[in-house]
């Protein structure tokens, strides 16, 4: 007994030490002026933590990017847990301009497990944006652009799929895509930090993504923060994110029925090159180290990672300004590698 309780002992501080290690991490990204803004929560059995540093507070305000994503397909799932729409659904039943050729094979299912074929961005992506394009004007540009393969036969990352799937939600509830995610995702998880677009905040009231230039199109343009992307366009906190992540964990009947959100966070891609859930990333090696295979969560472009792990109960955010590109390898991963390692 007196063995077994030291064991449990050094455990617990061994866990205690990965977390400590992983909060030094995110403040001495902040002192080294690597980041502007960063925060972090981790929730575990065993309790919940939250860091802060640089000019973030808890409650600070980040543009996700593509953790926006695994939001839009929960709000595509409510519509087939309705029977408004089912997965096998050919997109052209609900967009009829997306046809001809291999379009017409093109299913709701592909569209949210990015097998579809579409591109992750179009040709034009940079030109629509300076020139401020609304969101149809990319549907449009998504109903001509070549596909890259045969749809279903391969993953490829394409946010193009992920706004007509958005599209079609409008087409079918006549609702502006960003207040029926309000409605039906984000007030019954009490998610009260996060809107589709800017939610009526002033910019300078969120963290200001670490992006060089004046562009009016960039992540800091008011253009850019308020267009309600559903692939990358949502605002929020850690405590918000962390409130939507553990809603997979342990699913009710307040957004989805239970079956359909346990669903969202199990492959759908079986044999194909890479696994993915409906809207989630599944594979705890996209995370970290020590993640279980059954991880699920995404990663965003402006500096953000996500994930839950089923196996060890555990839910980790981690929010920055600083852009993927450059802080993954520096910032989110060695942080999140030691959240898992705590985890463990």
């Amino acid at each position: 007994m007196l063995r077994r309780t030291f064991l449990t002992r050094l455990t617990f501080a061994l866990r205690q030490n990965d977390l400590d290690r992983a909060q030094a991490l995110l403040n001495a990204a902040a002192k080294r002026g690597e980041v502007t803004y960063i925060a972090a929560r981790v929730h575990q059995s065993r309790g919940e933590h939250a860091w802060a540093a640089g000019k973030a507070t808890g409650g600070t305000v980040f543009l996700l990017a593509s953790i926006t994503k695994p939001m839009t397909a929960a709000g595509v799932m409510i519509l087939a847990d309705r029977g408004e729409l089912k997965l096998e659904d050919p997109v052209r039943k609900f967009i009829p301009e997306f046809t001809g050729g291999e379009r017409d094979r093109i299913t709701i299912r592909h569209l949210l497990t990015h097998t579809s074929g579409l591109p992750d961005m179009l040709p034009e992506n940079e030109d629509l944006r300076k020139r401020h394009a609304p969101l149809k004007d990319f549907v449009a540009g998504t109903c001509r652009t070549p596909l890259l393969f045969s749809p279903g036969t391969q993953v490829k990352y394409q946010s193009m799929g992920i706004l007509l799937a958005s599209g079609i939600v409008e087409r079918i509830t006549d609702t502006p895509f960003r207040d029926f995610l309000k409605r039906y995702v984000f007030e019954p998880l009490a998610m009260k930090e996060t809107s589709l677009g800017l939610g009526g905040r002033k910019i300078e009231s969120t963290a200001i993504c670490q992006v060089s230039g004046n562009d009016d199109w960039n992540w800091n343009s008011p253009y850019w923060r308020d267009l309600g992307a559903p692939w990358g366009g949502a605002h929020s906190s850690t405590a918000d994110v962390l409130r939507f992540l553990q809603y997979f964990l342990e699913p009710d009947q307040r957004v989805l029925k239970p079956e359909t959100a346990r669903r969202m966070v199990t492959n759908q891609n079986q044999g194909l090159n890479e696994p993915w859930g409906i809207g989630f990333i599944v594979n705890g090696n996209r995370f970290a180290k020590k993640c279980s295979p059954n991880t699920f969560g995404h990663w965003g472009s402006t500096g953000t990672i996500c994930w839950a792990d089923p196996a060890t109960r555990t839910s980790f955010i981690l929010l920055t300004t600083k852009p993927a590109s450059d802080s993954r390898s520096s910032v989110l991963a060695p942080i999140s590698d030691a959240v898992a390692d705590a985890a463990a």
